[in-house]
């Protein structure tokens, strides 16, 4: 049975973790209809728009 000859040192095998541990960025895309900046498959918090249909009422501010 094969044995390793060293022993694998922390910096190595914390740096090949540290890979798969990694945190990505959000997608985010823009409203159709208003032009904010949203996550993917969420509703507009600004316009209350989903795929450029409105689900939520949302009030006008003057």
């Amino acid at each position: 049975m094969a044995v390793p000859a060293r022993k694998t040192s922390k910096s190595r095998s914390r740096r090949r973790r540290a890979v798969n541990m990694r945190v990505k960025a959000p997608s985010v895309v823009e409203c159709g209809t208003c032009g904010n900046r949203v996550l993917l498959h969420r509703v507009c918090p600004k316009c209350g728009h989903y795929r450029e249909k409105p689900v939520l009422e949302t009030a006008e501010i003057a």
